[in-house]
């Protein structure tokens, strides 16, 4: 079978080493098999294995293969959607519950980090940049909601203040968050897999579940062998393809496009980001950035529905960098690549259990560096018979897309194009 190799990003140029992992063949018992090595079937091994369960890991490519190797590499709280249409969603005592949870993600990413003393460029702050006066407003209401769930470490800033973190005219304010920050995504989610082997957890790589036998002991099928499990946790999210069809169609992958500059002087740098946040805009197609440990600016924006490849990625990403900073005209492009997330219709991650025992959490729409994070937290309570957190999620609303399969990308792309020219327009 041949190999599936990572893309040609900057992440997967600059890993930390790894020992080769093996392809599963034969037949494996378990108490849990994990569908998907990225941040949320890591997390759940992490937890469960700390727990004592005895822990199985498929991966179809290799760890971190999709958008847990290929994100913005930001740690941004809440969801998608945030904490008010939660409230506006669902019961009260629901909505208390995830927006407790909301900044627990985070934590949880630099508790990893300290205990597994994991490399991978951790950076604390983060910026979320208004370009209206509108989004002005937005965040600081978002302020006051996000303190109200005892979330205090934020600071709204005013255009000279933002002026002082990002070297762009593109702003009129934004607000700081000092628990957000940024990671090397990759080293991240090698970390946490090294962790787990630590553990005595157990990942084949290149080996892609291609059916789940369902019944008091489901079975996964992968091509050249099987895992025969108490529980099944499906993490594939953007990746799975239909392997749950009742899944998938309440669910799409989109891309989303990265470029990655040559490195930058010190200078240089310091002069764009002097404190080294992150920073993402507030409208609805938004573009994020930051540096990378070795002084290179990260960018990312863009989204394609329907997750095909462009043919020319720093074509459609390179044009807003130069406008945020113009200053960067003849700095070269030495990565540019782009990955997969998993959109759900409402924006809230879809989270629920398959019979008796198999249990899943995807749809991040975007959003999923921290909720993967707690989502492993959550699904593993789950399997310890703590399930009120877990069946908050699962309680979420959730709905097909308009039209299908067939028509999901050109109805959602017209919503956007909606929704990115009310950005431009203001209102």
């Amino acid at each position: 079978m041949a190999h599936t190799v990572y893309p040609q990003s900057y992440y997967a140029a600059s890993a930390n080493p790894v020992p080769p992992r093996p392809e599963l063949n034969g037949e494996v018992e378990t108490d849990v098999c994990i569908i998907g090595a990225g941040y949320t079937g890591l997390s759940t091994a992490l937890f469960l294995l700390e727990s004592g369960f005895k822990v199985s890991v498929l991966e179809a490519a290799k760890v971190g293969f999709g958008a847990s190797g290929r994100n913005g590499g930001q740690i941004v709280n809440s969801y998608s959607r945030d904490i008010d249409v939660i409230e506006r969603t669902v019961e009260p005592k629901q909505a208390q519950l995830l927006g407790q949870m909301a900044f627990e993600g985070g934590r949880i990413i630099r508790e990893r980090i300290a205990k597994y003393n994991i490399q991978c460029d951790l950076k604390d702050g983060g910026v979320f940049a208004a370009v209206t006066d509108k989004q002005m407003g937005h965040l600081e209401a978002q302020k006051k909601l996000w303190e109200r769930y005892g979330h205090t470490q934020l600071e709204l800033m005013d255009a000279k203040r933002i002026r002082e973190v990002v070297a762009t005219d593109s702003y009129i304010g934004g607000m700081l968050d000092m628990s957000g920050g940024h990671i090397h995504p990759l080293n991240l989610a090698l970390g946490e897999a090294a962790a787990v082997e630590s553990l005595g957890g157990v990942i084949y790589e290149q080996s892609p579940a291609i059916r789940i036998e369902r019944g008091a002991n489901p079975v996964v099928h992968t091509p050249q062998g099987r895992i025969k499990a108490k529980f099944v946790v499906v993490a594939g999210n953007a990746y799975l393809g239909n392997l749950i069809p009742e899944l998938a169609a309440k669910s799409m992958p989109c891309g989303t496009q990265v470029i990655t500059t040559e490195p930058l002087s010190d200078e240089l740098a310091k002069s764009l980001l002097p404190q080294d946040y992150c920073i993402e805009d507030c409208n609805y197609l938004l573009d994020y950035y930051r540096l990378s440990g070795d002084k290179r600016l990260i960018f990312g924006g863009g989204v394609v529905y329907g997750a095909r490849d462009p043919a020319d990625i720093e074509a459609i990403i390179r044009p807003n960098l130069l406008k945020t900073f113009p200053q960067l005209k003849d700095v070269k492009i030495d990565y540019a690549w782009t990955g997969n997330f998993l959109l759900t219709l409402s924006r809230l991650p879809q989270v629920g259990r398959l019979g008796d025992n198999i249990y899943y959490s995807q749809g991040c729409s975007g959003h999923g560096v921290t909720y993967t994070h707690l989502a492993g937290k959550v699904l593993a309570e789950a399997l310890r018979g703590q399930a009120e957190r877990f069946d908050a999620f699962a309680g979420l609303p959730h709905y097909p897309f308009p039209g299908g399969q067939l028509f999901r990308v050109p109805f959602t792309a017209m919503g956007a194009w909606y929704y990115s020219l009310r950005d431009k327009l203001g209102f």
